[in-house]
């Protein structure tokens, strides 16, 4: 079958994002109230696809982002360096004092019977200030980018950022690429950005511009304001609501060729059964479900989302490219922070059916 996406068969660059660069402080499994120390993670929703991409699937990649001149920037910046993406960065310089800052996220992992939890500080982020005319959209593409994606949680951050992420659509469109938007809808973020009428409003104005939606059916509904069939899913692996509600999702953005999500059925903390569904040009695939032992499940839907991706941009059928994509979402999970360390050899294998057994 035809996944309907005219994707350049060359460019300088195979993926690029626009989004938030994210440090996020990680006390593993004890309460933030309660911990003495923390692993840093950097990340990004719209970064993390950029970094599996090119960590793991060994593709040429960047991100476009705000980036501060002080020591937590300083960090960030080596990190990104440290996955292999080429960063273009708008810079500012800190006061000392205020900022503008490099956002902070708080979380614990959980354990067993207590869920995780995660928390921001996000006040006075450099990132919500990035606005149309930051980046020099025709020198970025000029030579070549197969694919452009940017996501929900950044289009939150103000009204500026919804109207850059258009901007590099437009830009991206005229180059030739294809355009990916992950709807990520937070709703703490919409809430003092708007509420959720904005957020409406926003995201269709954005998906209009989109090849490829990812976002599970919760996020169709409140991002895209479309109402969800009267049948209640019979678990969290059921993908029929999710499917009920892509004609409208179509009907609404005739343009969209795929829509895609994770499927997750969480027993505990530490315990998910895990798959996957796409729309691909008029057809529904899935993967395959699997039993997950969670080490941290922050960043398992980018994980997908970039597995997928590569599929298509490595020209796998699409059947192969929900599976790549389950494959490695699946990996993501077994290591701490929110990006890769799988091996593209191991996601190969985990998504022909491979085991756990010791490799020597």
């Amino acid at each position: 079958m035809s996944h309907g996406l005219k994707i350049p068969q060359t460019g300088a660059l195979d993926f690029l994002s626009l989004g938030a660069l994210i440090h996020r402080l990680d006390p593993g499994i004890i309460p933030f109230r309660k911990a003495t120390e923390c692993q840093i993670h950097v990340s990004g929703g719209e970064f993390n696809v950029s970094a599996n991409l090119s960590d793991c699937f060994r593709l040429q990649t960047g991100v476009a982002s705000a980036m501060v001149e002080y020591p937590v920037g300083e960090l960030i910046a080596e990190r990104v360096r440290a996955m292999g993406v080429k960063p273009f960065y708008k810079h500012f310089k800190h006061d000392g004092v205020h900022g503008p800052n490099m956002a902070t996220v708080y979380s614990d992992r959980g354990q067993g019977v207590r869920a995780p939890v995660v928390f921001y500080n996000r006040c006075n982020e450099a990132a919500a200030q990035l606005k149309p005319g930051d980046f020099d959209w025709k020198k970025i593409f000029a030579g070549g980018v197969r694919w452009f994606h940017s996501g929900g949680i950044f289009a939150a951050l103000s009204p500026t950022t919804a109207e850059l992420i258009i901007e590099a659509m437009e830009a991206a469109k005229a180059a030739g690429a294809v355009v990916s938007f992950d709807l990520n809808f937070r709703a703490k973020l919409w809430q003092i950005s708007g509420g959720h009428d904005r957020a409406v409003a926003v995201l269709d104005r954005i998906v209009k511009h989109v090849d490829v939606l990812v976002g599970n059916e919760e996020d169709l509904q409140l991002g895209l304001g479309i109402p969800g069939p009267e049948v209640a899913a019979k678990s969290k692996l059921d993908s029929s609501v999710f499917t009920g509600m892509i004609d409208k999702v179509v009907k609404k953005h005739p343009q969209i060729k795929i829509v895609a999500t994770t499927l997750r059925e969480v027993h505990s903390t530490n315990r998910h059964t895990w798959g996957a569904v796409a729309w691909i040009n008029g057809k529904i695939l899935h993967s395959p479900t699997c039993e997950l032992d969670v080490v941290d499940r922050v960043g398992g839907g980018d994980g997908y989302a970039a597995g997928f991706f590569y599929g298509l941009l490595a020209g796998e059928s699409p059947e192969e490219s929900v599976k790549l994509g389950w494959a490695h979402g699946a990996l993501l999970t077994t290591f701490p922070g929110d990006t890769t360390m799988a091996t593209l050899e191991q996601v190969k294998a985990f998504a022909k059916g491979g085991s756990a057994r010791i490799q020597r």
